[in-house]
Order: structure tokens, then sequence, then C-alpha cells
């Protein structure tokens, strides 16, 4: 089973610290059996957030506050029209976290294709990419944690959010290569409840497809 969550679009998007706060409730009560597995929707209010990898001279070059995080990966921006994904699963042992990551991103690669978006991996590289091989630029970021055998945190898919915020940081750690939307890529506005079946078939067909 697994049970969906839309949290907040919008006009609704959601405070990180409240988005945070929401996380570690429902991943209490996946460990505990007292709800399914979880996946969270949701936009959120402006926040840069750093995971833990994250170095000094990646952040804000004007001092602009970062919310600090117990995940994977490193810094970087979440606003209105970027779809945030948080999945609670809990993972079967041995644990794999990079399987885990790969399973991510052929989620949201294949979201992208149905959109008409031509979706990568880059070999080296979290996240998913679009564009030329070897000028990829990233359109969705991937940040997970592990606790007790059940995940946090997850994606950031950006379809309509501001890219202004991304040249004050060093965005994921990578100095190479730069962002993207779906908007940008398509050529039309793209808003994140546009997608939300999409990930939701996503996910399920996973499920199916691992029973």
């Amino acid at each position: 089973m697994l049970d969906f969550v839309v949290a907040g679009l919008s006009a609704n998007s959601v405070p990180y610290v409240e988005g945070l706060e929401l996380q570690r409730a429902v991943h209490q009560s996946v460990v505990s059996g007292e709800r399914t597995d979880t996946v969270l929707l949701l936009e959120h209010q402006p926040v840069y957030t750093a995971g833990k990898r994250t170095l000094p001279e990646e952040r804000p070059t004007d001092d602009t506050p970062v919310s600090d995080v117990g995940r994977g990966g490193k810094i970087t921006w979440h606003d209105p029209g970027q779809l945030v994904g948080y999945p609670i699963l809990h993972l079967a042992e041995p644990v794999d976290v990079v399987g885990y990551v790969r399973h991510l991103e052929g989620i949201l690669i294949d979201v992208l294709v149905d959109f008409g978006i031509d979706a990568v991996r880059v070999a080296g590289r979290s996240g998913v990419w679009v564009g030329v091989a070897g000028h990829e630029d990233k359109i969705a970021a991937i940040g997970i944690r592990v606790a007790q055998g059940v995940t946090m945190h997850g994606f950031a898919l950006n379809c309509s959010n501001s890219l202004d915020p991304y040249t004050r940081i060093i965005a994921c750690g990578i100095r190479d290569a730069s962002v993207t939307t779906m908007s940008r890529a398509l050529g039309r506005i793209v808003h994140p409840s546009e997608l939300i079946e999409h990930i939701k078939t996503g996910f399920l067909n996973t499920v199916r497809t691992n029973a």
C-alpha cells in the first residue's frame, strides 16, 4: 500500500520548517507501523536548504539565510513553481541508498518523457538532467536520508520556479552546469499541479512491479 498527501500547492505553498515537521511526524508513524508508506507532495515557500556536505563557499553570496538539514547532497533552492516530493518509504534489507536514488531518478525521467522532455541521468551526478550530452542542465535535484530503514527528504523538480536564486549559490556543489525548468524546456508554463497524477502513477507502477 502507498498513500499520497498533497500538503500544499501554489498559494498554499508550505514553509520549509512546517514541511520538515510534517515529514518527521509521518516518518515516525511509518516506522512504528501506524500508517502505510507515504509520499508527500508540495511546493515550498522560498528557501535555501543545505545538506550535510555543503561547503562554505557554496552558500549564498549575499548572506541570505539557509536552512541546514540532515539530508544527503549539498545546497539547493526551493520556491513556488517547484514540485517537491518527500517519499517516506520502507527500504528492503540490505538498504541500497544508491539504488533508491536511481529509482527516484527513473520515476522523474518517465514523468518528464510523458511531457515530451528528453530527460537523462548523467554519470557520476545525481538528479535528472536535460540537454545535449556534455552540456546538460539539471532539472531535478535529489537528496535523501534513511533512518530506521525508512526514507526521508526526496526530490525537487523544477516546473516554473525562478532560476535567479541559483545564481547566488553553487547549486548541488556543481560548478560546471546550470539549472533549468520544465517551462523553459517546453516553451510554456508548467504548474506543479499538472504533475501530481503523473508522479502518483510513477510510484504506483514501481510498487506493482516490485510486488
